[in-house]
């Protein structure tokens, strides 16, 4: 398995934070689509602006794991903004078809438990126009965890049925959010996984994952559901209720062998707590 992290969570200008990730001793970057310090948009980009990217990407001899496509305030969920948010998720696999990256990962909002749900087959109509959308172009869009478990979230990609869909296994979400067990996770959606997030979390207590996540209505008002949002806390690598021997046993098990992008959203300072986090993994998968 090879260390990854997110760029942006460098902190500065987007070209800079890709100097600054070659000197933290990691094999990729994952990029988001749109970065906030300096306006950068993916979408917005000529293809000599693409091609400095990965000029940049390689002169710090990093592989760009995946493109983070989660730049729409649009729902999958939502009849009234499906078709936009499709079609900006597939913009964004135009761009990165142009970078030479097969990988996008996006949330999806909560996947309703029931198939019976009138949101479900409007959420598999969508995902399956991206997902086919991203095999024509030899790409992968792969849901981020968290809002559902892993049976719910296996059942939704067969129910899609395209071989553009995958998994993007984020433990921190499962375990914090869900109160899913990653290892069993990872070997329930063994088939899907094409990347992974490196994160840690605390669950606070007990809740509703798809309040927690804003499940949405088809009309786009908010999902009116009794019980509270689950309570999630992100902490520094190591630190929460990952148990991330037998999680990374299990990701060696199941015979992945991509990226564990380092993902730290807060804390007072993330850029330590990523570096920490790679001494952290490089320690682990030295042992593994």
């Amino acid at each position: 398995m090879k260390i990854g992290v997110i760029t942006e969570l460098l902190g500065g200008k987007f070209l800079d934070t890709i100097d600054v990730a070659g000197k933290l001793g990691v094999s990729g970057i994952q990029i988001y689509a749109a970065h906030g310090d300096d306006g950068f948009n993916f979408l917005n980009l000529k293809p000599g602006e693409l091609k400095s990217i990965k000029s940049k990407a390689e002169d710090n001899q990093l592989e760009i794991s995946a493109v983070c496509a989660d730049i729409s305030d649009k729902s999958f969920q939502v009849i009234s903004e499906c078709s936009e948010r499709v079609d900006v998720t597939c913009r964004v696999i135009d761009a990165a078809v142009k970078l030479g990256v097969s990988i996008i990962t996006t949330h999806i909002g909560a996947v309703p438990e029931s198939q019976q749900d009138p949101v479900y087959p409007v959420m598999v109509e969508s995902l399956r126009q991206v997902a086919n959308y991203a095999a024509s172009a030899k790409c992968v869009m792969a849901i981020e965890t968290g809002p559902e478990l892993a049976d719910v979230l296996k059942a939704f990609i067969q129910a899609v049925d395209s071989p553009g869909i995958g998994v993007n296994l984020d433990p921190a979400n499962l375990r914090g959010v869900s109160c899913e067990n990653p290892v069993y996770a990872a070997e329930t959606l063994a088939p899907y996984i094409v990347h992974t997030h490196a994160k840690d979390a605390i669950n606070t207590y007990v809740g509703s994952p798809a309040k927690f996540y804003k499940l949405r209505n088809l009309d786009g008002s908010l999902r009116q559901i009794a019980a509270r949002a689950s309570g999630f806390k992100e902490v520094p690598l190591g630190q929460g209720m990952v148990e991330w021997d037998a999680y990374l046993a299990a990701l060696k098990k199941i015979g992945y062998n991509g990226f564990l992008t380092i993902e730290r959203e807060c804390g007072a300072d993330p850029a330590a707590d990523i570096r920490m986090a790679v001494a952290f993994l490089k320690d682990k998968l030295g042992n593994l």
